[in-house]
C-alpha cells in the first residue's frame, strides 16, 4: 500500500527544479538518548535551542533505532535492517556496512544534491568503506566509533586523538583543528552549508559527543562540577548542552542566510542513553539533581524501549507541521524511503524495507498498517556463530506491544515503562512476533558478511597517518571564516 504512494510522490518532486527542492540537515548525536533534552520532561538539563526546535518540530514519540552505533548508522544509509548489511558489532570488522547497498548520499545524488558529512562515520574505516568513496561529496570525519579509540582490527581512529583539537581527515587527507571536536564538527558543516546555500544539500552532522570518554568544555563542565556533579558526570551532561548550543548556531545561520523555509532540520540520537555518562543508577547525581531516563527501561546496548527510544524532531516550516506529535511507530530504517521521496530520488531496487514517513508528516489520515521491529544487540564473540545467539538479546516491537525475548511481553501503551509481564495474557501476539522474527532472522544471516572477515593486522587510520606525516606532514585545517 505504502510503495505506490511513495513512487507517486518521488515522480512528482523529481519534476521540481533542483533550486526548489529542500535541503536536508540530519542531525544526530552520539549516546544522548531520549532523556536529556528539557521538553521531554528532564528536570534540570538546560537545552533551550533543542527545545525551540522541539516545538517546531513534527515530533514522533515513539522513534527506535538500535541498541548500539554502528547498527543504527547503517540502517539510515540502507533503509533496511543492520545485520543485513552485515553490521553485528561496533568493533572487530563487523561494523564495515556491505560494499553492495546503494546508500543515502547515493540517493539523494541521484536527484541532484550535493553530500556532505561531518563528524562520526562508524560504518568501516578502510579505504573501500569510507564515506568519500560511497557518495560523500564532502567528508569531514573521526575515524573508529570515537576520537581516540584504537582496536586490535581495522578499527581505530587517528593515532592519540583527542577531543580538544583533533585531528581530522577531511576528504581522505588528515587535518589539524583548534578547538572542542563538536564546535569544529558545526563550524565545518555550516561552512559547507555556506558554500551550497543555492542547494540542494544534504548535511549528515553526526556527532561523537556525548560519547564517553566523557569530557567537556570547561565552562560546559564547570557548571555542573559547581553543583557537585563528578567529573564523568559533569561531561556527558556538559557535552549535551554544548551540543544545544551548537544547535543554536546552526539554526540561527540558517534564519541569516535566508534557508529556513526550504530546509528539513531533523534532530536524532543513535541509540538509548549511555549509562555510564549519565548515571546508571537511580537517585542523585548531585544534591537536588536527580537521574532521569523519561521513565523508560533500558540504557545503551538494552533491548527494552530505553535502549531503543530515542528523539526524533523534524522541522520543514509550512510543510512538517510545527508542534504536532505522531504516535506512530517509526524506526531509523525509515528515513532513507522518506527522504528519497522527498527528494524525488529512485529507491534501490530489493534493498528498501522502511517505510516512507511523508504522509504521516503531512497529517495523512489514511490507516496506516502495524508492524513488526526487529532488535538485537548482537556482539557475540569473534568467530560465533551467529545461530546460536539468535534468541538471546532480542526484541520485537509493533504499536501495542514489546516482546522482549521469549519470556516477556509488555502493553507499551499501558505500561510505557515495562513493569508488568503479560505473557500469558496474549499468547497469540507472541506466536505472531515468535513467527515474524524467524522469519526476519532466516532473511538476515546470509547476509551477515563480516562474521568470517579475519580481524585486519593494520590499522587502515594509522598507516594513511604516518603515511602522510613522513610525505609533508599533517597542515592545520584553515576553518571557514565568520562562523
Amino acid at each position: 500500500m505504502l510503495r505506490p504512494l511513495l513512487l507517486i510522490l518521488a515522480t512528482a518532486l523529481s519534476a521540481l527544479p533542483a533550486a526548489e527542492k529542500p535541503n536536508i540537515i540530519l542531525v544526530m548525536t552520539d549516546d544522548q538518548g531520549y532523556g536529556p533534552v528539557a521538553r521531554h520532561g528532564h528536570p534540570w538539563i538546560r537545552t533551550p535551542h533543542l527545545d525551540r526546535l522541539h516545538d517546531e518540530s513534527t515530533r514522533f514519540n515513539r522513534f527506535l533505532v538500535s541498541p548500539t552505533c554502528s547498527p543504527t548508522r547503517a540502517a539510515i544509509m540502507t533503509g533496511r535492517h543492520p545485520m543485513k548489511n552485515g553490521i553485528t558489532h561496533t568493533i572487530n570488522e563487523r561494523d564495515r556496512m556491505t560494499l553492495d547497498a546503494t546508500i543515502l548520499p547515493q540517493v539523494l545524488k541521484s536527484a541532484g544534491y550535493a553530500t556532505g558529512i561531518f563528524g562520526k562515520w562508524h560504518l568501516g574505516d578502510e579505504d573501500p568503506y569510507q564515506p568519500n568513496r560511497r557518495g560523500f561529496d564532502e567528508a569531514f570525519i573521526h575515524g573508529a566509533g570515537g576520537i581516540g579509540q584504537a582496536y586490535a582490527c581495522s578499527n581505530a581512529d587517528a593515532p592519540n586523538n583527542k577531543y580538544f583539537d583533533p585531528v581530522v581527515r577531511h576528504n581522505g587527507r588528515f587535518v589539524k583543528t583548534k578547538g572542542f571536536c563538536t564546535d569544529v564538527f558545526f563550524t565545518a558543516a555550516l561552512g559547507w552549508i555556506r558554500e551550497h546555500k543555492e542547494g540542494p544539500f544534504f548535511a549528515y552532522i553526526s556527532t561523537n559527543a556525548p560519547h564517553g570518554p566523557f569530557i567537556a568544555p570547561p565552562e560546559n563542565a564547570k557548571y555542573f562540577t559547581d553543583k557537585g556533579f563528578g567529573k564523568t558526570h559533569a561531561g556527558f551532561y556538559g557535552m549535551v548542552e554544548n551540543i544545544d548550543e551548537n544547535m543554536g548556531r546552526l539554526m540561527a545561520k540558517l534564519k541569516a542566510w535566508d534557508l529556513e523555509e526550504n530546509t528539513i532540520l531533523i534532530f536524532m540520537s543513535d541509540n538509548g542513553m549511555t549509562g555510564n555518562g549519565a548515571g546508571k543508577s537511580k537517585g542523585e547525581l548531585a544534591p537536588g539533581h536527580e537521574w532521569f531516563n523519561a521513565g523508560m527501561k533500558g540504557l545503551k546496548g538494552s533491548p527494552d524501549e530505553g535502549g531503543v527510544r530515542v528523539p526524533f524532531f523534524i522541522r520543514w516550516p509550512g510543510k512538517a507541521p510545527g508542534g504536532r506529535e505522531i504516535d506512530t511507530l517509526a524506526a531509523h530504517i525509515d528515513i532513507l524511503p522518506t527522504l528519497a521521496a522527498i527528494a524525488g530520488a529512485h529507491l534501490p531496487e530489493g534493498q528498501v524495507e522502511g517505510r516512507n514517513l511523508w504522509p504521516l508528516i503531512k497529517d495523512d489520515k489514511r490507516a496506516w498498517p502495524d508492524r513488526h521491529l526487529f532488535t538485537h544487540v548482537a556482539r557475540w564473540p569473534v568467530g560465533a556463530e551467529p545461530n546460536d545467539f539468535q534468541w538471546k538479546n532480542f526484541a520485537v516491537r509493533n504499536q501495542r506491544f514489546r516482546l522482549v525475548g521469549r519470556e516477556q511481553l509488555f502493553d507499551m501503551e499501558k505500561d510505557p515503562g515495562q513493569t508488568t509481564n503479560v505473557i500469558q495474557d496474549h499468547p497469540d501476539v507472541v506466536e505472531g512476533m515468535l513467527s515474524a522474527y524467524e522469519r526476519f532472522w532466516k532473511e538476515a544471516r546470509p547476509l551477515m558478511v563480516n562474521e568470517k572477515v579475519p580481524m585486519s593486522k593494520t590499522r587502515p587510520y594509522h598507516v594513511a597517518y604516518r603515511k602522510q606525516e613522513q610525505a609533508g606532514g599533517i597542515p592545520d585545517w584553515k576553518a571557514p571564516d565568520g562562523l
